[in-house]
């Protein structure tokens, strides 16, 4: 039986686009990953430990805005989309790194960036009100938006049986020098700097609840030596989008990888016997 079997095609909703961002520093114990705890009162993976990212917001389109690095097009081979959606996507990577941690991927020339995005504490709350969009407040203040400071990473789509969903593109970025995330969003109740290797460990002990596609990039940038390494690693993207089968009269969610994740997960049942995440 297919995971939609119970329900009419019409009523599965279209998933929304989003970006997230994997954003990465040097450590003494090697790469370490920029992660929230998501506040609990949240209607997706409220209490999750998560990556910076959300949704694409419709002004993310707007066509007017300075850009430095690999254009629309580029970005639009990679993920597997036209060139407006892909710009949408990458402003939308900025637009959330700044809202959500304070980091802003962006300079006052296409091949500066910004020292200090403190200075621009003001911006950053009307951004997430959406009181301004990313390409006017990047007019506003004239800067360039820095695309080559992001790569694609991965593609992951939430399952049909789910009522919130998304088509999420993962980016990584590399935290720029003299800049530091903080906490400062009403999204996250807790913030901290971690290798992958703690990330996991904190999951398996039971104390982070990590998503599978929260799981599955850790455990890969659990396999570089370095942010240079992550940065330069050549990916290639194809969508994965998990879906629930029958496993021994159970239904269990299928992914690359399901059988290390529910070997390791310290609750397997909460979504080895369950259609939610």
């Amino acid at each position: 039986m297919s995971e939609t079997a119970d329900r009419n095609d019409a009523e599965v909703p279209a998933p929304k686009d989003a970006s997230t961002v994997l954003l990465v520093r040097d450590g003494v114990a090697g790469p370490e990953i920029f992660l929230q705890r998501r506040v609990k009162a949240m209607a997706f993976a409220g209490g999750m430990t998560v990556f910076p990212g959300g949704g694409v917001d419709p002004s993310d389109a707007e066509a007017e805005i300075r850009w430095a690095g690999p254009d629309p097009t580029w970005w639009g081979q990679r993920f597997g989309v036209d060139r407006a959606r892909a710009q949408a996507l990458v402003c939308a990577a900025v637009r959330e790194t700044f809202e959500e941690c304070g980091v802003l991927l962006a300079g006052p020339t296409a091949d500066s960036v910004i020292a200090d995005p403190t200075v621009y504490r003001a911006a950053r709350g009307r951004l997430e009100r959406r009181e301004v969009s990313l390409a006017r407040f990047l007019a506003e203040e004239n800067l360039v938006l820095r695309a080559d400071l992001l790569r694609p990473w991965d593609n992951w789509i939430t399952p049909v049986v789910e009522p919130r969903r998304y088509d999420t593109y993962f980016f990584v970025a590399v935290l720029p020098q003299g800049q530091d995330a903080d906490g400062a969003t009403s999204e996250a109740h807790e913030v901290a700097w971690r290798t992958p290797a703690e990330a996991l460990e904190r999951w398996r002990a039971g104390d982070d609840v990590l998503l599978p596609p929260t799981w599955t990039q850790l455990s890969t940038l659990g396999e570089f030596g370095s942010t240079e390494q992550i940065f330069a690693a050549q990916r290639t993207i194809a969508p994965i989008q998990p879906i629930f089968a029958p496993v021994e009269g159970k239904p269990m969610l299928q992914f690359p990888g399901n059988d290390r994740y529910f070997a390791d997960n310290p609750d397997p049942t909460r979504l080895q016997g369950s259609k939610r995440d």
